[in-house]
This record gives structure tokens, C-alpha cells and sequence, in this order.
């Protein structure tokens, strides 16, 4: 006599593909998400960077001189 226990659901077997599905979905979503906050991290420090570097190369637009009256 075959063992009852190991036999396949078939409603279990579509239950967890549906929840495979729902979890790759998210998954995918997720890692998107991620990529997208990790470029725009490093594009910020790069231009903070740059910006740091750059500003002792460029001179100070010289002052107006006040008018005196």
C-alpha cells in the first residue's frame, strides 16, 4: 500500500507556484529599487567629490567695489 503522506497536492503544488510568483515579483522589484538607490548614492558622492577637488582650482569672481557717496 502506497503512503498517503508523500502523494502530491496538486492544490499545494499551485498554491506555491502562485506564491513563487508573487515572491520572484517582489524579489525583482526590490533589487530594482536597490540598484536605483546605490547609483544615485554614488552619483551624489561623485559630484560632492568633484566639487570638493575642483573648488581650489577655480579663483573667487572678484568683490564689487562699494560706492561711496
Amino acid at each position: 500500500m502506497r503512503n498517503p503522506w508523500i502523494k502530491k497536492n496538486p492544490f499545494m503544488s499551485m498554491w506555491l507556484s502562485g506564491a513563487n510568483a508573487v515572491a520572484g515579483s517582489v524579489r525583482g522589484r526590490a533589487t530594482a529599487e536597490a540598484k536605483r538607490q546605490a547609483t544615485t548614492a554614488v552619483t551624489k558622492g561623485v559630484k560632492q567629490m568633484v566639487n570638493f577637488w575642483s573648488a581650489g582650482l577655480i579663483t573667487p569672481p572678484p568683490r564689487k567695489k562699494a560706492k561711496h557717496r
